[in-house]
């Protein structure tokens, strides 16, 4: 096998080790941004939950002590 066959091949490769990597991040990314709306969905849920639970504000919301 000559040299330039053998670096051919290693092009080969990496580009398709390139190509799948990409799609991975692809369907990270998805499920990243899914899991980011589920997230917001289920905090804004509990907030408006401790709001009707008889608190005036949501715990997230209250400021720390000043200690």
């Amino acid at each position: 096998m000559t040299d330039i066959q053998h670096l051919e091949e290693q092009i080969a490769h990496l580009t398709r080790t390139v190509d799948d990597l990409s799609d991975i991040v692809a369907r990270q990314e998805t499920a990243l941004a899914l899991a980011t709306r589920r997230l917001a969905m289920l905090m804004e849920r509990e907030a408006s939950r401790e709001l009707d639970g008889g608190g005036t504000v949501p715990l997230a919301d209250q400021r720390p002590p000043h200690w």
